[in-house]
């Protein structure tokens, strides 16, 4: 798994690299801004460019995805101006490296809407995960098998939940292993036994958002502390962001960007911001 996570981080770096007009520290002033990680970041990461792009058609934003721990490896070796991360840096990351909080999102932990259960402690959701529990009879749901869905290793998504959730206990080998929240979504919305954790925002009506701990996954109780499964989105950047670069997340941060990630179901990080 580690040497499969490695190439894919390889591979991402390479392309990043052949698109590149040039491979710089970040904040080199051009008219290309490359962006790479978080599948999880990378959506709203596209409509904010496309909004940007409308003020300065003669700046053109690249983006990639390939996983938050990609999008820091992108920066660090200087084949993004940007990494995309949805989870906290590591001790070390945050020495060497320049980030900033775009915005928030929640974890929800999502069933089938033909599902019964309507609400798991997180003991009861990290059981299910390290297959101590298996059958859905053992938390009040009908008497059926459990089919557990989980993030690929290096997933900002998956970190996250490991954190806020495992206690570092590991995820069964035997979960259904998949690329992107919208493929999660997907596959729990197709069957009425699975389970899985997706980005609160991209929750629909093909899934049924689950309490945890007797607590809705809400804007409101992420923001009031009382639904625990909340991570960053952050920017990352190799040093001081400076030219197109900064001149872009400025835009983000900014009240027209903040705007732009709470329509799409974001958590605003700037107070004056009113959140859905």
């Amino acid at each position: 798994m580690k040497i499969k996570k490695l190439l894919s981080i390889l591979i991402l770096a390479f392309i990043l690299i052949l698109s590149a007009s040039l491979t710089s520290a970040c904040g080199v002033s051009k008219e290309t801004v490359i962006i790479a990680g978080s599948t999880s970041v990378q959506p709203y990461a596209e409509v904010l460019s496309e909004e940007y792009h409308k003020l300065h058609s003669d700046i053109r934003i690249d983006i990639q995805g390939g996983g938050s721990e990609a999008g820091i490896t992108s920066v660090q070796s200087g084949a993004a101006d940007i990494g995309m991360s949805s989870r906290d840096l590591t001790a070390d990351e945050s020495a060497s490296l320049w980030s900033v909080e775009i915005a928030r999102d929640g974890i929800a932990i999502v069933v089938n809407p033909k599902n019964s259960v309507q609400n798991l402690t997180a003991e009861q959701i990290r059981g299910i995960y390290t297959e101590k529990i298996t059958n859905w009879k053992e938390v009040g749901g009908p008497d059926a098998a459990i089919n557990v869905i989980t993030r690929e290793e290096g997933s900002g998504t998956r970190t996250s939940f490991e954190d806020l959730v495992m206690n570092k206990e590991q995820i069964s080998s035997k979960a259904l292993v998949q690329n992107s929240n919208g493929s999660v979504r997907q596959l729990v919305g197709g069957d009425p036994n699975s389970i899985g954790f997706i980005s609160l925002s991209l929750v629909d009506a093909t899934v049924k958002s689950i309490q945890m701990d007797g607590v809705d996954a809400t804007d409101a109780n992420i923001l009031n502390g009382t639904y625990k499964l909340a991570r960053p989105f952050l920017f990352v950047c190799k040093g001081e962001p400076t030219g197109a670069v900064k001149d872009f997340i400025d835009y983000v941060l900014s009240a027209d960007g903040q705007q732009i990630l709470v329509n799409e179901g974001l958590i605003s990080v700037a107070g004056a911001i009113e959140n859905k």
